[in-house]
């Protein structure tokens, strides 16, 4: 794809003056691109070997509070340092930005230089390398959901959250009328992000006033994750740089329908797509029958990495195209997981559960354990379901708050062993200062129902 450049193509526009400015970027627990901004002569020469950064960056939360009880870091412990090692083939320019380019990092310990086990980059690359020595490769793409608001970020979030005006009046689902007004927007996110060599797909209106969607070719799966956080990151930029705000909480509305981001993905081998076989129903392979399996069977173990906030669950709703129900069906939006592509080549499986919110790098770190575990275990897979899954009283629920999937993210015992007992209790961690900030805090919601009448 365009847009990607060399290090050696790096330096030569630091020296003509095209590039003043490189991003050195990691992804943190939220899967936000955090760093610093090196000006380009101080990054070609000495900088892409390696940065620091504090260690809290990886045991935060949305806030940017400093949570006690992480094993990993502390107040007691001093927050020490780890390193940042630039990736340089993440190298890109990033043409929304004047004279800018971007590379992300891996996060590793200040004084191993190892990996650091929590850091979402570091997962994923684990489980890769897991599906690899099982000869294949993950093949991923997600979907990006969000809305777009009349005001900016900054007029929002001064009016108190109050004047949440969505940019359209009226459900815009593959409207094309509607979703000419939004170009201003849009049209700069799908070519900034192409000419900053993500394989851009396309934009549409999605189903709900000032919804839309951003479709992002599929690609291996660390550079899906990769390609998510950039585009995410980018997409609240450019609307920012428009003066428009562009949010990505799952349900900004009781009455509104949520954003999702759902995550297709199959396996490889050899090039070829080993989920196929023409010979079987729905053109499923064995091997993508066991990786569904497992997928499925451990939903409950994972889902707090696919729904990681209090919002996250008010978005599983009957009736909304979210899923309830931790089922499989053939080309149904009410079921948890669809198949997809049935009987081609492209046939894969697409988990409907994560919300908008989610942090790429861990949603598809444990779907691929679970898949892994399906296929080590030759697990098998249930019959598909058909008809409205949201009615079926036989299917598993998912988890329906953020306490419940803590306790099936703590309790895990498949997490333990694939994740490591020390990631597990890290990201537990975080789940419950979630739960516990909420819990402490008194809501408009109850004030008004009963400040007069209780």
């Amino acid at each position: 794809m365009p847009g990607t450049l060399t290090f050696e193509a790096l330096k030569a526009a630091v020296q003509d003056g095209s590039i003043d400015t490189v991003l050195v970027c990691f992804v943190d627990m939220q899967g936000r691109l955090m760093g610093k901004r090196f000006h380009g002569v101080n990054f070609v020469e000495t900088s892409y070997r390696e940065t620091h950064c504090c260690n809290y960056l990886l045991a935060t939360d949305l806030e940017m509070a400093t949570p006690h009880g992480y094993a990993s870091t502390s107040w007691e412990t001093g927050y020490g340092d780890y390193v940042m090692q630039p990736d340089l083939s993440t190298i890109r320019p990033v043409p929304w930005l004047e004279s800018t380019a971007m590379v992300l990092c891996d996060v590793l310990d200040h004084h191993t230089h190892e990996p650091v086990p929590h850091s979402p980059r570091a997962m994923l690359k684990k489980q890769i390398a897991r599906l690899e020595a099982l000869g294949f490769d993950a093949m991923m793409a997600t979907e990006l959901e969000f809305f777009l608001f009349e005001k900016s970020l900054d007029d929002i979030r001064k009016s108190g959250f109050s004047s949440l005006e969505p940019f359209s009046g009226y459900n815009e689902d593959y409207h094309i009328f509607q979703t000419t007004k939004e170009e201003g927007v849009m049209r700069p996110i799908r070519n900034h992000l192409f000419a900053a060599g993500l394989p851009i797909e396309n934009t549409k209106g999605e189903a709900e006033a000032g919804q839309a969607e951003l479709n992002i070719r599929y690609s291996p799966a660390l550079d899906c994750a990769d390609h998510h956080s950039i585009a995410k990151h980018a997409i609240k930029e450019i609307a920012w740089q428009n003066g428009r705000a562009a949010s990505f909480l799952p349900k900004w509305h009781h009455t509104r329908v949520g954003s999702s981001s759902h995550v297709h993905q199959s396996l490889w081998q050899q090039g070829e797509p080993a989920f196929f076989d023409p010979e079987r129903k729905y053109g499923m392979s064995e091997v993508m029958e066991h990786y569904m399996a497992g997928l499925i069977a451990y939903s409950s173990d994972y889902t707090y990495f696919l729904a990681p906030y209090i919002n996250s669950y008010k978005r599983f709703a009957k009736g909304t195209f979210a899923p309830t129900k931790a089922v499989w069906s053939v080309d149904n939006r009410t079921a948890g997981f669809r198949l997809c592509g049935e009987g081609t080549k492209g046939v894969r499986v697409e988990c409907r559960i994560g919300g908008s919110d989610l942090n790429p790098y861990l949603a598809q770190t444990v779907m691929l354990a679970a898949g892994i575990k399906g296929l080590e275990d030759k697990m098998t897979l249930a019959a598909a379901t058909t008809g409205d899954v949201y009615e079926d009283a036989k299917a598993s629920d998912i988890p329906q708050t953020l306490r419940s999937a803590t306790e099936s993210l703590r309790n895990s015992g498949f997490l333990r062993e694939c994740l490591g007992d020390d990631v597990v209790n890290h990201y537990t961690r975080a789940a419950e200062w979630e739960q516990e900030e909420f819990d402490r805090v008194v809501t408009d919601w109850e004030i008004a129902r009963g400040f007069e009448r209780a």
